[in-house]
């Protein structure tokens, strides 16, 4: 009995120790975190920065009891930035997606109201994130330019939900055209994701873990979209992934 109470003390201590470790992780992210000018507009992402990105989510992902499972990503092109193109079903989405593609240093197009979730807002900010104003078709311009040359500088790549929101029944909605402008304007590859699972996550945790599955479909080259309207793009981007949901579901 002594040595399974000493054992039990053991285990005890290790579990406190990990979550005293995490608990300070994160307040030193936080403490980072406020270091950073949320109203600024960055043309260079911050390596300290994407690395607690990355991390903090890591833990968080962990933490949730996400499963990978990731499919085709051969299929993506080393040694440059692209345009990532993606269903979207869930707030996780961005977040399991800057993880698993962290080798491209993902910035994302993101809604102005996830610049002011507590120290994330701040950290995506210096990552280079922006948003949209799909209101105003010259601001929208505006965000398609900017996204462009961080391509062109081969800063980050370019992540952006063609259907402009999630979709909560997690049927694929219209596509906006104009984000495809983007990869034409900086002269590089789509690449065509599919997402699935995601929108499971907070039914399942903390009791059951998640299988998430995240697949590259099909990759447009520069040389296939160029000169193409966008609208033509957008339709042959979204009938991939249309049929990728529907003839694999998870």
């Amino acid at each position: 009995m002594e040595i399974l109470r000493y054992i039990l003390y053991v285990i005890l201590a290790i579990i406190g120790i990990k979550i005293a470790g995490i608990i300070i992780y994160f307040l030193f992210t936080f403490a980072a975190s406020m270091f950073i000018n949320n109203k600024k507009e960055y043309d260079k992402e911050s390596k300290f920065y994407r690395f607690l990105l990355q991390s903090t989510t890591g833990i968080g992902m962990h933490i949730m009891r996400i499963k990978y499972d990731l499919q085709g990503f051969e299929k993506i092109p080393d040694g440059r930035q692209m345009l990532f193109v993606c269903n979207h079903r869930s707030n996780y989405d961005p977040l399991i997606s800057w993880r698993v593609l962290r080798k491209w240093h993902p910035t994302f197009i993101s809604k102005a109201s996830n610049f002011k979730v507590p120290f994330y807002g701040r950290m995506i900010r210096r990552c280079c994130f922006m948003t949209i104003d799909r209101e105003n078709p010259r601001n929208a311009m505006m965000t398609i330019d900017r996204a462009s040359k961080l391509l062109k500088a081969d800063e980050v790549s370019i992540f952006v939900y063609p259907e402009g929101t999630r979709s909560k029944q997690c049927k694929l909605l219209p596509f906006h055209n104009g984000v495809f402008k983007i990869a034409q304007k900086a002269d590089v590859p789509v690449v065509i994701l599919t997402i699935q699972g995601t929108e499971k996550i907070s039914k399942n945790y903390p009791w059951h873990s998640t299988k998430v599955r995240v697949k590259c479909v099909d990759v447009f080259s520069a040389e296939h979209i160029k000169g193409v309207k966008t609208s033509d793009v957008s339709d042959e981007a979204r009938a991939i992934i249309a049929k990728d949901l529907e003839e694999n579901p998870l």
